[in-house]
């Protein structure tokens, strides 16, 4: 979920922060001396910590990086978060009216990203999922027949026998249903706390939101209405709720935060049941961003921010497999299909990685494949249901879709470790630098399809296929960091939508 840094890096912090600990134990105070510190930038680029008191201006005689910086500022309880947009002035104050970047080269993340013309030459040569999205939503029939597009024209057919009888076939119901994208937004519900997980049960009938206040509502939505249930408290909560999921029966929520727990409670009953599922990670300082519950109930998948994939089970009450998956954060995971064989990851190295549930190993942490094509972290998967197809959302502002039958060499894995390496960028709190926009595919990249068009910002934004029994899976829906909602075409890459 953080920013790309290496396992070096990573133990750089640790010991950088217990020399910090041990340093504040001989300081008194708040463990920074008896006056407090402020941070000041110098002409070249370098920033320093100096003793607040004017008498005593004393500089550190070492550079500080930006994670250094926002933990002094946490430290010291002083720490406040200002945007200020290039294009009104640049950092240090002066006027910056013909430019549109500031001097690090960042964009204004309110901006829309400018949509490009997509190249549809790779998904074209993928026969067999164009005709599968076309028969689904009813767009794949004979060239002797004419079908009518229009709802009234195929009501009309319909009362005729013309065209598939006197009933409608699934191809029809997704061609009507398809023509009426969501144009439109209607508040039912406001927080005093930011909402991070908002997710319906596959019913459809119970809404669950997840919010910053350390609350979990849920929300009765049968028959078109939408009307508080319940509301939980979270236990054990770090920061923020970050991931939930349903049970496949419906009956259970799992939520997840920076805790070694995975946490369920009951939806329905009068008696709440709250349970701590116990991962004993290795690390003291662990969250889960992504879980699943496999198809039979009986498993829990989650990926972590150690680096591990994590299968709890529910039967055993206990963490049966942590597997060592990628060389930083594992953002997502998720099945391929109602099977739960096979599974997806992806993490903050760039890379999606294919597993198959049967052959893993703890000993011998190997996927049976990977997908590379990605410049920066994945913070989304989404699978099509089939085992073969997959969407891969990313910090380089990207959505790609993947055939796991296409999977990428070494020299293509290569070639994404590298770009995604050279980020030195971190999404949380900073504008998206115009260098980090692929212009060009990687070499090797494997994907079938690349979307563009929507701005990966702040948390871990999420894209998902459109659902099948509605639409086809015809679109591809992600979230944006502007507050829009955008809907893609998948089969021609372009906007379908925006809310």
């Amino acid at each position: 979920m953080g920013n790309r840094i290496t396992r070096g890096r990573r133990m750089s912090d640790r010991n950088l922060s217990d020399n910090e600990e041990n340093s504040s134990t001989t300081s008194g105070g708040r463990g920074r001396g008896d006056g407090r510190r402020v941070l000041r930038r110098n002409n070249d680029g370098t920033w320093v910590s100096i003793a607040e008191d004017a008498t005593q201006q004393v500089e550190s005689n070492f550079d500080l990086d930006l994670g250094t910086i926002l933990r002094l500022l946490i430290q010291t309880e002083s720490g406040r978060m200002i945007m200020v947009r290039s294009s009104d002035s640049g950092l240090d104050g002066s006027s910056n009216e013909n430019s549109d970047l500031d001097e690090d080269g960042f964009q204004p993340p309110a901006r829309d990203p400018v949509e490009s013309s997509p190249d549809t030459n790779k998904l074209d040569a993928h026969g067999d999922f164009r005709e599968e999205i076309l028969a689904g939503t009813g767009r794949k029939f004979p060239n002797t027949q004419k079908r009518p597009q229009s709802f009234v024209g195929m009501l009309g057919s319909r009362e005729k026998g013309i065209g598939s009888g006197q009933q409608f076939t699934v191809g029809d119901r997704s061609q009507m249903s398809t023509g009426y994208i969501p144009n439109k937004m209607k508040r039912v519900a406001s927080y005093h706390n930011k909402a991070f997980c908002g997710q319906f049960s596959e019913t459809g009938n119970i809404f669950l939101t997840a919010c910053q206040d350390q609350f979990l509502r849920v929300y009765d939505t049968e028959n078109g209405k939408f009307k508080k249930r319940k509301k939980v408290a979270a236990r054990d909560v770090g920061w923020s709720i970050v991931d939930t999921a349903f049970s496949p029966d419906g009956n259970f929520v799992i939520y997840s935060s920076w805790s070694e727990f995975i946490h369920m409670f009951n939806i329905y009953g009068e008696q709440e049941t709250h349970m701590a599922l116990d991962l004993r990670p290795a690390d003291r300082r662990f969250c889960l961003f992504s879980l699943k519950f496999s198809n039979d109930n009986k498993e829990i998948l989650g990926g972590a921010n150690d680096g591990c994939i994590y299968v709890y089970d529910r039967e055993v009450a206990d963490r049966t497999l942590r597997i060592n998956a990628h060389e930083d954060d594992v953002n997502c995971v998720t099945f391929a299909d109602q099977s739960s064989h096979i599974l997806y990851s992806g993490g903050d190295d760039g890379l999606v990685k294919v597993w198959d549930r049967r052959m893993l190993s703890e000993l011998n942490p190997k996927p049976v494949g990977v997908l590379a094509g990605h410049c920066d972290g994945i913070t989304h998967i989404d699978s099509k249901g089939d085992a073969r197809y997959l969407i891969s959302n990313c910090k380089d502002q990207t959505i790609k879709l993947w055939d796991v039958r296409h999977l990428s060499n070494e020299a293509a894995q290569e070639q994404t470790r590298h770009a995604t390496a050279s980020q030195n960028w971190d999404y949380r709190w900073q504008s998206i630098p115009r260098r980090s926009r692929p212009k060009q595919s990687l070499p090797g990249d494997s994907s079938v399809m690349t979307y563009r068009g929507h701005c990966v910002l702040h948390t871990l934004v999420r894209s998902y296929f459109s659902p099948l029994y509605s639409t086809g899976q015809r679109y591809i829906v992600s979230g944006c960091a502007t507050g829009s909602l955008v809907v893609y075409d998948v089969l021609t890459g372009k906007k379908s939508g925006k809310v």
